[in-house]
């Protein structure tokens, strides 16, 4: 497999399509003149970007960037400052897939720079994560992370801003320490104009709890359900019609408790409404079918171990 969710991996991935990219974020994550960092939270990677008006079209522009982190930090908050023409951010840690090398901006960079362990993603409307008391996801001393950036203008003017991952940190470890991993599917086909409902996911071997779900479909994908199933009992987690415009996290609250044994599934429904068959990959114009899941403690698995290739190739 190839860089998994172009966010997130992915992520809210785009490509060559474009689609419906003419929609741009709103609410806190929209500030097209450079927001003003909240109280509490600092900037841990970002850069600044500019978009010519288009002509004849608009491409998707992809730019990345790279830093390293000098001191052990513990994040427990984070929101993306993603003003007009941000599609998406992909937060990894850097060291595969051309990720690693020199700090600092890249512009040669596509939509596969992604690196195979999650930190964070953002799409169009994705609110503010905030993790749960004395839980925190670590970034050691010396750690290199990535910082990949979908593009796509669609006013009629030049843009320029800048792009950052905003986050509330401490320098002290937490009682638990969490992980962003997926539950889902890479192995589906959507027949040209027809509907396909779709399951992935595996069986829980260590227990954890799951504190945030962010559902991932692209531009076909018409609902989105996760399940947690334990001697035969479904608990839902989120069942609810997918809209690509809307990705938020979903905060658990409780957290949801995840044993041994217990089945944790995602079931996505697309509507095929393009005149060719469609499988998963990272444009906006193919398909994914995954539920991140924010969880502690952290199990160091691989990010896609939890789908119907128990994260072979990736």
């Amino acid at each position: 497999m190839r860089a998994l969710l172009c966010c997130a991996l992915l992520v809210a991935c785009g490509g060559s399509g474009g689609g419906d990219d003419d929609t741009t974020p709103d609410g806190p994550n929209a500030d097209p003149d450079g927001a003003v960092i909240p109280e509490g939270f600092t900037k841990l990677i970002g850069r600044t970007w500019s978009l010519p008006a288009p002509t004849g079209g608009t491409p998707d522009v992809y730019r990345c960037a790279r830093i390293t982190v000098p001191e052990d930090m513990y994040i427990t908050n984070i929101v993306a400052q993603a003003p007009t023409g941000t599609h998406h951010t992909v937060l990894t840690f850097a060291g595969s897939n051309d990720t690693a090398g020199p700090d600092g901006d890249q512009d040669n960079c596509g939509v596969n720079t992604i690196g195979r362990v999650m930190l964070y993603a953002s799409g169009i409307g994705t609110e503010p994560l905030d993790f749960p008391l004395d839980v925190a996801v670590k970034v050691m001393a010396g750690q290199q992370l990535h910082l990949n950036l979908h593009l796509f203008n669609a006013t009629d003017n030049p843009l320029s801003s800048e792009t950052a991952i905003l986050v509330k940190a401490a320098t002290t470890p937490p009682p638990m320490l969490a992980e962003m991993v997926f539950a889902g599917a890479f192995i589906f086909n959507i027949p040209a104009g027809q509907t396909l409902e779709k399951k992935g996911g595996c069986t829980a071997t260590a227990p954890w709890n799951i504190f945030a779900v962010w559902p991932h479909q692209h531009q076909l994908g018409t609902h989105h359900k996760f399940t947690v199933t334990r001697d035969g009992a479904e608990n839902v987690l989120h069942d609810d019609a997918y809209d690509f415009r809307e990705q938020n996290y979903y905060l658990k609250t409780p957290e949801i408790a995840v044993l041994p044994g217990d089945k944790l599934e995602t079931t996505c429904t697309w509507n095929n409404t393009t005149g060719s068959a469609v499988r998963w990959g990272e444009s906006s114009n193919q398909e994914m079918c995954f539920t991140g899941l924010y969880r502690y403690p952290a199990q160091n698995e691989g990010v896609a171990k939890c789908t119907d290739t128990n994260g072979a190739g990736f």
